[in-house]
């Protein structure tokens, strides 16, 4: 069957004119001409075309496109193969392109104002996502404590995140620590350390002792929370609760 070039043009999508273009330069000659001398495309060129504009949208130049087209050892099975192997290749690549954008737009939506670099240097791979700060925004959106956090956080730059960091590394190790040599809750130690936790927290918003304490009761009521403490050492989410209600208590919180 023969197809003129307005057809095959309306079929593949693309203007005349790029047909004409692909028969100057080799790439995509059609298989006669009509007795007028116009071009006549059979099924095996409308094939070709296929596979040209799909190497194309793969981002392959011209000449290229005709080098692979054009090996001798390739059939259109292998073609397809190939082609198959590359879209899932830019999908990949897109896929972390998109993972990189998102965690863009979590730390733009959390006040961090930060490279990308700079966000996995300071939080690691696998820092809470999108859908915690959309969960504490709807927690806490309308609260003094929320407004706070978002100007303070916005101010902050590499080296305050990467302080925050190493100062709440140091911290949960001594806690841990205290934990594990049986320090008890209301020890004075471990009062101590609850008040660097609620120090730590002020950072980013005032919290007072009554707040605290309820934070406290997160640790141990959230999951997601016990399991934070928890691996560092087991048992470490109900012995910081308790020392902070400690803490709260020799303050008259």
């Amino acid at each position: 069957m023969g197809y003129s070039v307005g057809q095959v043009a309306a079929l593949a999508g693309v203007s005349i004119r790029t047909l004409h273009h692909y028969d100057e330069v080799g790439l995509l000659r059609p298989g006669c001409r009509t007795a007028n001398g116009y071009r006549q495309y059979d099924d095996a060129d409308v094939g070709r075309l296929r596979d040209v504009l799909a190497y194309r949208e793969l981002g392959f130049s011209l000449e290229q496109v005709r080098s692979i087209l054009d090996d001798p050892q390739a059939d259109p099975a292998s073609h397809l193969r190939d082609q198959h192997r590359l879209v899932r290749e830019r999908i990949a690549r897109l896929e972390r392109v998109l993972t990189h954008l998102e965690k863009m737009m979590e730390a733009r939506q959390m006040g961090i104002d930060l490279t990308p670099e700079e966000q996995l240097e300071v939080f690691g791979p696998d820092w809470p996502g999108e859908e915690y700060a959309a969960e504490a925004e709807q927690r806490w959106g309308e609260t003094d404590a929320w407004r706070q956090s978002q100007q303070r956080t916005s101010r902050m730059m590499k080296q305050d995140w990467l302080a925050v960091k190493a100062e709440t590394e140091a911290l949960e190790s001594d806690l841990a620590a205290a934990l594990t040599a049986g320090v008890a809750p209301g020890d004075e130690r471990a009062m101590d350390l609850a008040e660097r936790h609620r120090l730590g927290i002020e950072r980013f918003y005032d919290v007072s002792y009554e707040m605290h304490r309820g934070l406290a009761q997160m640790y141990v009521a959230d999951p997601r929370f016990t399991q934070h403490y928890d691996d560092r050492a087991p048992g470490l989410a109900r012995w910081l609760h308790d020392a902070i209600v400690a803490n709260a208590q020799r303050h008259g919180g």
